[in-house]
């Protein structure tokens, strides 16, 4: 098992992507802590890790907030001992121009896709640095590397991503900690049916727009989750400050 008694923190846990990388993580021996501001989501998702013979706890948290980052750290440390992984894969998006988001929406995109991230690190990179290092990942997009249309807010928090990676690595490396995002393209989660519903689009058609890559399709949670779980294991051991893309070739 490429996670055998790692023990994990999983933000946006209660589906999409972050479901996927909980339950995989599961499987590949973790004890994994599901956070999610969806209480019910959570604990269905940890419950399943548990009814497949795996360690899990559901958390209720607005990674946004302080206070709520801080019981996050410190109740997993509680349950499990330590902290090993964190996964930071809490993201919101607001399909709109500069002149169509309101300062609140690019408020509250900023705070639940970049401050959550500032905050895990300053509250887990502690404890994290105590047991001799570990993985964080965050989910940054490949709209954070190229940009795109109808999606400010959200294309500058995930540049941010990427780039509060690359520091967070540099900072942190000495203490054996070793930092890097993923970078999906579109993937066949709630996000992105919530994308089509803010731009009016048709769904079909825009899950077919969605799928004009070299590969013919868009990505699947499980895909994503897969790319994680490998740079949570020990077998990326020698790479940190990394942005790595898997979208099926839609930036190439």
């Amino acid at each position: 098992m490429q996670l055998e008694n790692k023990r994990a923190i999983v933000t946006g846990g209660a589906g999409g992507i972050g479901r996927a990388a909980a339950l995989a993580f599961a499987d590949e021996g973790a004890r994994v802590a599901v956070v999610d501001v969806d209480a019910e989501g959570a604990a269905a998702v940890a419950d399943a890790i548990v009814a497949a013979g795996g360690d899990a706890i559901a958390l209720t948290a607005d990674v946004s907030i302080d206070t709520d980052v801080r019981g996050v750290v410190d109740e997993t440390v509680a349950a499990f001992g330590g902290i090993d992984v964190v996964f930071n894969n809490a993201g919101i998006v607001r399909r709109a121009t500069a002149i169509d988001t309101t300062v609140e929406e690019w408020d509250r995109v900023f705070g639940v896709n970049v401050r959550s991230i500032f905050l895990m690190a300053k509250f887990a990179v502690p404890v994290m640095a105590d047991d001799g290092g570990g993985s964080m990942i965050n989910t940054g997009s490949g709209w954070g590397l190229t940009g795109g249309a109808n999606a400010l807010s959200y294309c500058a928090s995930k540049g941010a991503v990427v780039n509060m990676t690359r520091a967070l690595a540099i900072d942190h490396g000495p203490q054996g900690i070793r930092v890097n995002s993923v970078n999906p393209g579109d993937t066949n989660t709630g996000m992105l049916r919530d994308e089509a519903r803010q731009l009016s689009a048709d769904e079909a058609a825009f899950r077919a727009e969605s799928a004009d890559r070299p590969l013919g399709r868009m990505g699947e949670p499980e895909e994503i989750a897969a790319a994680v779980v490998w740079l949570a294991s020990d077998a990326s051991s020698y790479v940190t400050g990394s942005a790595l893309v898997v979208d099926g070739g839609g930036i190439a």
